[in-house]
């Protein structure tokens, strides 16, 4: 079945285009756009057609499909918290045609089998497109590097530890050289593990005053000034996960304004809470890096808003019940994140934080270049892979209609406004809400 969208705000950063107008999509690509419904060769863009679906999307936003270059399936190992599956369900139910998966699984995505396993997996789903981010080093333990060649051959877009960082700065050095000898990217966890030891909050008057052990802003920013001298240094590319600190997004600017080939990415949750919202004990708002200060959060802010950060990834953490529901000092962390990042970043525009256009880059077009994959653009011959936007929708976020295995958000029962409802992946549409 051929698609036509018609009547809705085409945005496209990628073309530098916003206006209303078509998109034909026939064969699983992008066949034509424009402003008004023409006639093209012998095809009548009206619907006349019969093998053709015509999607009225008045007072709707059409983008190109959101990516999430930060996300945890789970899978292999961890299936009781997510699979590739029902992490695949929650990405379309979100709005995003593609994601990119982090190596934490067991056995950890550090070998060609796992690599492609992943790939055989999704594929064999066949909901959203996942990409896998292979290991750094051996079973990210960072003490030696894993075949970059090998991994890059069997799938992979991109090299990182996730949650754990690489303390040996000599095997840094090595990755970001070989990393980008690929003309691949290293995605950094920024935290010095000696000053972080033990905390499980931010440390700050919060953390004093509930008596939680403390994390300090400087774990991650003495790890994040490492590493951009190492890129400086090398030369190659490097991007900054999860960016939480005031620090950090100075670091960043400066760096950029020196040229060094440096790209960050925050998380909605940095943007919307502080550690205020730990107060509760509510284990959902136990996340790595923690929670920050208001001042952080101004900072990040800011950080979006200026381009010093590039990016808005979920960081999508999903946990079972058993890892969440116990005390505070033994729970996982992590956030469930797919099906509200969207939602939550659309706050950023009405608070005039970012324009549309500007929040959309950073969903789709600077993902897809930090990872040098073909998406976030709807120009013809692209792949028909399609976010629709109801910008004026109001729900309530409810945990326990998530189609993640993992229930795990501080935002439930938050009322929020703009939401996906129709995602559309190679021509097919995988999720309609409207």
């Amino acid at each position: 079945m051929n698609l036509l969208l018609k009547g809705g705000r085409m945005v496209d950063p990628s073309r530098k285009a916003d206006g209303m107008g078509y998109l034909m999509i026939e064969n699983g690509k992008i066949t034509g756009s424009g402003r008004e419904v023409r006639h093209v060769g012998k095809r009548d863009l009206k619907g006349e057609s019969p093998d053709m679906e015509v999607l009225d999307l008045r007072g709707k936003i059409v983008i190109p499909g959101l990516i999430d270059m930060h996300t945890h399936l789970r899978e292999p190992g961890f299936e009781y918290r997510e699979t590739i599956a029902s992490g695949s369900e929650a990405a379309v139910a979100g709005g995003f045609t593609s994601i990119a998966c982090m190596p934490n699984t067991n056995p950890v995505n550090d070998n060609r089998s796992v690599t492609e396993f992943i790939r055989r997996k999704s594929a064999k789903c066949g909901l959203t497109n996942v990409y896998p981010i292979a290991a750094i080093s051996l079973n990210s333990e960072g003490m030696s590097l894993s075949e970059f060649q090998d991994l890059k051959d069997a799938g992979a877009v991109g090299f990182s530890d996730d949650g754990k960082p690489v303390m040996n700065a000599s095997l840094m050095r090595r990755a970001l050289e070989y990393a980008s000898s690929l003309d691949m990217v290293v995605i950094a966890h920024c935290e010095d593990r000696n000053l972080s030891a033990g905390g499980m909050m931010h440390e700050g008057f919060v953390s004093t005053e509930i008596g939680l052990p403390g994390i300090p802003g400087i774990a991650e920013d003495v790890m994040v000034a490492r590493d951009i001298l190492l890129a400086e240094f090398t030369g190659a590319p490097l991007h900054i996960a999860h960016v939480s600190t005031a620090g950090a997004v100075r670091l960043i600017r400066e760096a950029k304004s020196r040229g060094v080939r440096i790209t960050a990415e925050t998380a909605p949750h940095y943007f919307m809470l502080t550690d205020e919202a730990v107060r509760t004990f509510d284990t959902a708002t136990k996340v790595y890096p923690p929670l920050r200060s208001a001042d952080d959060r101004a900072a990040i802010r800011e950080g979006l808003r200026d381009g010093t950060i590039d990016v808005i990834a979920s960081d999508h953490a999903p946990h079972a019940r058993t890892d969440k529901e116990v005390e505070f000092d033994y729970a996982t962390s992590g956030i469930t994140g797919l099906e509200t990042s969207l939602s939550l970043s659309l706050r950023l525009v009405e608070e005039g934080i970012l324009t549309l256009p500007d929040l959309i880059e950073k969903m789709t077009i600077h993902p897809a270049r930090i990872l040098r994959i073909p998406k976030g653009t709807l120009a013809d011959g692209a792949d028909a892979d399609i976010t629709v936007i109801d910008p004026e929708k109001t729900w309530t976020v409810d945990r326990r209609l998530f189609r993640s295995r993992g229930k795990n958000t501080p935002f439930h029962n938050w009322t929020l406004k703009g939401k996906a409802v129709l995602t559309i992946v190679g021509g097919v549409i995988r999720c309609r809400d409207f």
